[in-house]
């Protein structure tokens, strides 16, 4: 069997339109490749059916999440190729590099113990958007294991199909999760040098990128909050650094300024946690300064994030709470 007859390729989108025809055309088209659609109504579907490429349209009556999509793929290409040994998961916004896939499947033959293996993902428009841009330096990990990866990358058949796949569950941070059930299980999760594709966040307005955080937000504490200590150290740090910045600071400020108030106390005496924001924002924008032009929108954005990925951990608790049926967080 040839490096290529071992791999299948499962591509999802949902409304990608002129992106998921550019996706596919960097794709073989062959029986291997699978595109998922999850309720697109811009021609999508038909336009994959029409490039050759098999296809899958969800049913409405669950709800559509990347995890979904993934494994409806996977499911497919294993019932009608079972001697598949590596699936490459791409999503629509996505161009795979015209080398990767033979560099991934090299990998992975190279590294038996690896069940998961990803290169370098740059943005197509870094320069479009300052929200590109940061999603630009975002995607990228040291070379060698890693805590966890992203939606596109090539998993090892054998690593993934005993996890169960992705947890349909999840309406974000499923590849994570993933991440950790086949860590646990004695696999690694591999960065290695090589250029693995393009992607197109297409982000060019605040509040898609408040959007994007808040359900950044909202997968780091489903995350902690299904996986408690062994959560990817990671993903814990960051729920610890929001609920300080978001939570636990706003709220330190204002009970104590309620009490100073009723003690007839001078406010003065909040200077000093209050000085904490601007402190932090002074602090990042010395870090960004000799690299980006960006450098105070930038310290800006991480100061506020913090707040936004707050939103995204509370709208998880109150859903968690009332038990009612999670939607996917579109941003685009």
């Amino acid at each position: 069997m040839t490096s290529r007859n071992k791999l299948g390729i499962v591509v999802i989108g949902r409304n990608e339109g002129e992106r998921l025809k550019a996706c596919l055309a960097k794709l073989p088209n062959g029986p291997t490749t699978v595109y998922v659609d999850s309720g697109s109504h811009d021609g999508s579907l038909e336009f994959a059916r029409g490039h050759g490429v098999d296809t899958i349209s969800l049913t409405s009556d669950k709800p559509f999440t990347a995890a979904r999509g993934r494994n409806a793929g996977i499911y497919r290409l294993l019932e009608r190729h079972p001697g598949l040994e590596f699936i490459q998961t791409v999503d629509g916004d996505c161009l795979i590099d015209d080398h990767w896939l033979e560099k991934g499947v090299a990998a992975l033959e190279a590294h038996p113990t690896a069940g998961v293996v990803f290169g370098s993902l740059r943005e197509v428009n870094p320069d479009g958007s300052l929200y590109n841009y940061l999603c630009d330096r975002s995607w990228n990990a040291p070379i060698g294991e890693a805590e966890s990866c992203g939606g596109i990358a090539m998993h090892r058949v054998a690593a993934i199909r005993p996890a169960g796949g992705f947890d349909e569950r999840l309406i974000a941070g499923e590849e994570s999760d993933l991440c950790l059930k086949i860590r646990k299980d004695g696999w690694s999760v591999l960065s290695i040098d090589a250029e693995m594709g393009l992607h197109d966040a297409a982000i060019l307005e605040f509040g898609q990128w408040r959007c994007r955080m808040r359900r950044t937000g909202y997968a780091y504490a489903e995350h902690v909050a299904r996986n408690g200590k062994a959560s990817l150290p990671g993903w814990k740090r960051q729920v610890l650094r929001f609920s300080f910045w978001g939570l636990a600071l706003p709220l330190f400020i204002m009970i104590a300024a309620f009490a100073l108030f009723f003690a007839n106390r001078s406010l003065l005496w909040l200077a000093a946690p209050l000085s904490l924001y601007p402190l932090q924002f002074f602090r990042i924008w010395m870090r960004e300064r000799r690299k980006s032009r960006y450098a105070i929108r930038i310290a800006l954005l991480t100061v506020y994030e913090k707040f936004a990925e707050l939103a995204g951990a509370i709208q998880f608790l109150t859903r968690s709470i009332t038990r009612k049926r999670s939607k996917i967080i579109e941003y685009k």
